[in-house]
């Protein structure tokens, strides 16, 4: 999801750059527009972008780019509450991007498996991961719900439809790869279970 930015100076470095630019001379990205912007980012330039973005919010708090960038600088830096606000001011009157709702939900977990999170807490996670698929069926989303459904469900002896199989063999025909399921876990800060290997 790309925004319109007024900056004139990249956010990591301070090179001048022009409001068409998507990264800086240096390389660094203007816009952080999916994980994979700040997945190999060291924190200090993370937080970096963070303090550009929310500098900016002040001038534009309801600007849903802004506040999805923010709250994937956030996810990255486990500051998981602040990363949830940011992600869930992003969704208001949002119904393109599906990634929104799929961050918000790994923001819920806050690092730890869901077997340790109160139903209330999974009946969210739930409702985030249907509104992703609503807006888009992708194979990480249907990997992400199976292995909600595995641990907090199966682990639990609950029933609850789809169970987790179901739900893999949905990711597996939607094409998820060995490096979704990689960055999965390491954004979950848990170890991935052997049953979900790719």
């Amino acid at each position: 999801m790309a925004f319109k930015t007024e900056r004139l100076t990249c956010p990591c470095c301070g090179f001048p750059v022009q409001v068409s630019d998507t990264e800086c001379p240096a390389g660094h990205p203007l816009n952080i527009s999916t994980f994979n912007s700040v997945y190999a980012m060291p924190a200090p330039m993370v937080n970096k972008y963070a303090n550009t973005f929310r500098k900016e919010l002040a001038d534009a708090p309801d600007d849903q780019g802004l506040n999805y960038s923010l709250g994937i600088c956030y996810l990255k830096l486990k500051l998981y509450d602040k990363a949830l606000a940011a992600f869930e001011n992003a969704m208001e009157d949002n119904f393109d991007n599906s990634e929104v709702f799929f961050y918000a939900a790994i923001c819920l977990l806050q690092g730890k498996k869901p077997f340790l999170h109160q139903r209330p807490t999974i009946d969210k996670v739930l409702e985030y991961m249907n509104a992703a698929l609503m807006i888009e069926e992708k194979g990480i989303y249907f990997y992400f719900l199976a292995y909600v459904k595995y641990d907090y469900f199966t682990r639990k002896y609950l029933n609850h439809a789809p169970n987790y199989t179901e739900l893999l063999a949905r990711a597996n025909q939607y094409g998820v790869s060995h490096y979704d399921a990689v960055q999965l876990f390491s954004i979950l800060q848990v170890e991935q279970p052997s049953v979900f290997s790719i």
